[in-house]
């Protein structure tokens, strides 16, 4: 359970809104809901639209309206933000707030974003006109004392986004072998220090102290680094912790991140509209290569970011967990460029 609750920023926000550009009539899926800043902001944008135009002269012009998609593979994100949003939207259009009717501008889908055919195919919807992923963790994720994915925390080292399957981390740091343990810190993190990271691991394994939770694990990393590695701890908000690259890595590992990201970028040029819109955000140099490699390969996409779009120094002033952001985005081509 959260113990406080925060505010989410939603990084990148107006960009993704001009890239996107949404409709007043447009289907548009945010992959990764989180704190629902971008949702939110793509429905208000809709709304916006529909203000300024004839679509109120319709008979029923609600039903009309643009839609979005909210889908999130953390059961926990979707119940506190449909509450949220549902409550705003809910008042706006003098609906209540138990509302779960076509006149609800937004669909809840407690869903990885892999499976994004399959929502659509209980939707009943064919096609799209914009997708949308925040591969960032969200800022009611970080301060979740029991989910582990701040350095801090006392609650045992799980890093699942969906808490209802899969191995947590410290099942998968009790399982794997020293060298599996450092394979997935190096590659995933591309952490230099993976052999030594696995090996206090493994040490603290066999003396019968197997790694249980986030603090930890992210104070047995810093034991280990080189001293000029180690960060003073008031200055962990502007400098990268010693922890930071391993923890992402076995992020990764338990949550099949990558996987899920090379499946959706198969399946979305299938559900968009010709000109329909793809936006990643991606925080990790893997991350993006995939998304740019996809981008670039498949003769469907019209790339409309020839380089990664990113925060402004204002923007990672207000929001510091921004600074490592990179958008991309692509449009999808009426045929395809040979």
């Amino acid at each position: 359970m959260v113990g406080k609750s925060s505010v989410h920023v939603p990084v990148l926000l107006q960009e993704v809104i001009d890239f996107l550009s949404p409709d007043s009539k447009g289907i548009y899926v945010d992959g990764t809901l989180g704190g629902g800043g971008h949702t939110q902001a793509i429905v208000q944008k809709i709304q916006k639209i529909q203000e300024t135009s004839n679509i109120y002269q319709l008979t029923n012009p609600i039903e009309k309206s643009g839609i979005v998609i909210a889908m999130d593979r953390d059961i926990a994100a979707i119940n506190q933000t449909e509450k949220r949003l549902r409550k705003i939207f809910s008042n706006q259009n003098k609906l209540p707030n138990h509302t779960f009717d076509k006149k609800f501008p937004i669909r809840f889908a407690h869903a990885n974003y892999r499976y994004v055919d399959e929502v659509l195919d209980l939707l009943q919807i064919k096609n799209i006109d914009g997708f949308l992923l925040d591969l960032g963790l969200s800022s009611d994720q970080l301060i979740d004392n029991e989910r582990g994915f701040s350095f801090d925390s006392t609650g045992l080292l799980d890093l699942r986004f969906d808490v209802t399957e899969g191995e947590t981390a410290y099942e998968l740091l009790e399982r794997l072998k020293e060298n599996e343990i450092a394979n997935i810190i190096y590659q995933f993190g591309e952490e230099r220090y993976s052999r030594r990271i696995a090996r206090a691991i493994a040490e603290r394994r066999k003396a019968g102290q197997p790694i249980r939770t986030a603090c930890e694990l992210a104070e047995l990393i810093r034991s280990r680094m080189p001293r000029k590695q180690r960060t003073n701890s008031k200055k962990y908000s502007v400098n990268l912790d010693p922890a930071t690259r391993t923890f992402q890595a076995l992020r990764i590992a338990v949550n099949d991140e990558l996987g899920a990201l090379e499946s959706v970028l198969k399946t979305v040029p299938n559900r968009l509209k010709p000109n329909g819109v793809m936006v990643i955000i991606s925080f990790h140099s893997l991350e993006d290569r995939i998304v740019k490699n996809a981008f670039r390969n498949d003769p469907l996409w019209e790339i409309i970011t020839p380089k990664p779009v990113t925060p402004s120094e204002e923007e990672i002033k207000r929001n510091p967990r921004a600074r490592s952001a990179k958008l991309r985005a692509a449009r999808k081509r009426n045929t395809p460029h040979t």
